[in-house]
């Protein structure tokens, strides 16, 4: 029976707690972390893929040797993650020291035996818009990998992984977007009450004002709510504000 306190303790930590939004790179902590006791294998690697593929992926793992081989094999497309992701068998145990594994993996399956691990599988993990990476177990056990109930608990991890990713992103883009939104607001109030005091100083329309501004900023290649700012702040050229020198 798997510990229910490591469980439950796996699952809060997943979601971030009580006042923490999940982050990518905290979700693979916690996946790294507790899936060896909670799977009962002596190492798990995560590899995730940012959306679109164009980025290097991200392996997490407690044996930074495990992560060096997991980002290596995905670059030379080999191992246990290149074939969860582009063959869909399910998980396959694997013997490394087979030659089946070294003819198929001639990099791969030779350097996890050399860093002491004989047996591995690996399962995707499955968003609700895709597949996003792989979770990956190595041990020198072949029972503890075939057991079917250790299987499913790991399945469910990292679908329940994978979902927590796809809501860390989007928290991410929405910060992202939140924060674009308020810098253009900051920047639409500058501009309007640098146009207030072009149209006082100099008698000017709003909309002249604004022709004004935009036009000096225009021919000396600068931004527009740079020179705005000067403006408000009494740091802009007198030639612009038409205040006297001095």
């Amino acid at each position: 029976m798997r510990p229910v306190q490591e469980l439950a303790d796996f699952f809060v930590a997943l979601a971030g707690g009580a006042e923490e939004s999940p982050d990518v790179a905290g979700t693979l902590s916690v996946l790294a972390h507790h899936s060896p006791l909670l799977l009962g294998v002596r190492a798990t690697a995560a590899v995730v893929f940012a959306p679109g593929g164009r980025e290097a992926p991200q392996v997490v793992c407690h044996d930074p040797e495990v992560a060096r081989l997991e980002r290596e094999a995905v670059e030379r497309r080999e191992g246990l993650v290149h074939d969860c992701l582009h063959h869909d068998r399910g998980p396959r145990l694997v013997a490394f020291d087979g030659r089946p594994a070294n003819l198929r993996w001639p990099h791969y399956a030779p350097g996890v035996v050399a860093l002491g691990y004989t047996r591995g599988v690996a399962v995707p993990l499955r968003g609700r818009t895709g597949t996003t990476g792989a979770l990956v177990l190595l041990s020198s056990d072949a029972e503890s990998l075939l057991d079917p109930g250790m299987l499913q608990l790991c399945q469910s991890m990292a679908d329940f992984t994978a979902i927590t990713l796809e809501r860390a992103r989007e928290t991410e883009q929405s910060r992202t977007l939140a924060a674009q939104l308020e810098r253009a607001l900051s920047s639409r109030v500058i501009i309007e009450q640098a146009k207030g005091v072009l149209a006082t100083r100099r008698r000017l329309t709003m909309d002249e004002a604004f022709a004004v501004l935009r036009g000096y900023a225009r021919s000396r290649r600068r931004q527009l709510n740079e020179v705005a700012r000067e403006v408000v702040e009494g740091r802009a050229d007198p030639e612009l504000t038409g205040a006297p020198e001095g």
